[in-house]
């Protein structure tokens, strides 16, 4: 019997539906007051006295911890099960979100924001849940879970960025994080339905040996494969982009003359047409070459950018922009994670993601903080809008020429 079917006998409950409406639950929960915590950059700050690169360094931390963080996180989950790893960054989230409601220096800031939330993130975020769907769900589930999966962090943004906005208005910033940080206890009982087994079953088309395969096997092989190692590299603009524009948009907006509430708005419309653009991400993964899909993908977003800076500023060019961004906000996740599972099997598909999404959150670390940085040193943030260009064509070019099919592997002898 499969590890997957003795599972699902002991849990009858845990059809593959439930899997994934609890796995959604958690990503929106997981993502949504993340996606909200640039509308704290200008009460915090001037309740502060900081300029805006002291909220950039401690968000860019933050990101560059998650990334960080992440490849361990998946191992312990791909060893150990996903429930214990959710909840340990669940609650470590929420104790970040509380304690940087009261941070009164940049140290303060960086460490509540940036490392403990950072850390909480790495635990508790879409990518545990979709490695989780890898290994729970049949493969004719897999790459739309992944999209449904990606598609809920993104309903999670349109419900947060509104809601931070109106909690913000109505009771104040320290109060609206005290209540964001509440509701990620949420995650807490909802887990229990992607607890995984320690070993998951080989992917269809991958060798046996995938199920005995050790973590330093897996990372040498995957390091080794060119594909691969593609795949990362053009992730990287993905974590550039959506970092700085989470971070920045809102006061960019401001700066430009328009109000906060189109700023909530805004992130807010990215989050709900993401919810198309990863459902349909994930249904045309399985139906087209995704290193294709992949590249599209990359070179819109560089076009949308460039439309944007040289439009004249108003709210509807700027709802527009958001709708647009949307439709190809976190839509490269399915892709690439459905190529991960594909080449190496599900084995260790959460620690091989990790890695990937640690180039992703370099990227963010860098769109974060030179956001701070340029603006303080420029009084603009132009210089990281066309870096932000240019990323996106190169990773549109670097995803071409991946390979789409299992690595070949040979015998290898059981992990000790």
């Amino acid at each position: 019997m499969s590890t997957q079917a003795a599972t699902s006998t002991r849990l009858p409950w845990r059809t593959p539906l439930v899997i994934i409406i609890a796995g959604c639950l958690i990503s929106l929960f997981a993502f949504g007051p993340r996606a909200s915590l640039g509308l704290f950059l200008t009460p915090l700050s001037s309740a502060n006295g900081w300029g805006r690169d002291v909220f950039a360094l401690a968000l860019a931390f933050q990101n560059l911890l998650w990334g960080i963080g992440q490849p361990f996180a998946g191992a312990l989950a791909d060893r150990y099960g996903a429930t214990r790893v959710i909840c340990t960054g669940a609650v470590l989230y929420a104790i970040g979100l509380a304690t940087m409601a009261y941070a009164t220096t940049p140290s303060g800031l960086t460490l509540t924001a940036g490392v403990l939330v950072g850390f909480g993130l790495s635990g508790c975020s879409f990518t545990i849940v979709l490695a989780a769907f890898g290994k729970l769900l049949p493969e004719g589930w897999r790459s739309l879970s992944f999209g449904a999966g990606t598609a809920a962090g993104s309903f999670g943004q349109f419900l947060f960025s509104p809601l931070g906005a109106i909690l913000i208005e109505t009771y104040g910033w320290q109060s609206a994080l005290v209540t964001l940080a509440a509701l990620l206890m949420l995650i807490l009982p909802l887990s229990i339905a992607l607890a995984t087994p320690r070993v998951a079953p080989a992917a269809a088309g991958a060798p046996p040996v995938a199920a005995t395969q050790s973590a330093r096997q897996a990372l040498t092989e995957a390091f080794g494969h060119r594909s691969y190692v593609l795949l990362v590299l053009g992730f990287f603009t993905c974590g550039f982009q959506l970092a700085f524009v989470t971070v920045h948009l809102p006061a960019y907006l401001i700066d430009r003359g328009l109000s906060v509430q189109i700023g909530a708005w805004t992130l807010a419309m990215i989050g709900l047409f993401n919810i198309i653009g990863s459902l349909s991400s994930g249904y045309l993964g399985g139906r087209m070459p995704k290193r294709y899909l992949l590249s599209a993908i990359y070179f819109g977003r560089a076009l949308s950018i460039v439309a944007f800076i040289l439009l004249p500023a108003s709210p509807a060019a700027t709802l527009v922009f958001g709708a647009v961004t949307g439709l190809l906000w976190l839509s490269t996740v399915p892709p690439t994670s459905a190529l991960i599972a594909l080449m190496f099997g599900t084995r260790w598909m959460a620690m091989l993601f990790g890695f990937a999404f640690f180039s992703h959150q370099v990227g963010g670390f860098l769109g974060v903080y030179l956001g701070g940085v340029m603006f303080e040193r420029t009084g603009s943030y132009d210089i990281v809008w066309w870096l932000s260009v240019l990323f996106g064509v190169l990773s549109a070019i670097i995803n071409l020429p991946i390979v789409e099919k299992p690595v070949l592997r040979p015998a290898v002898p059981a992990a000790a």
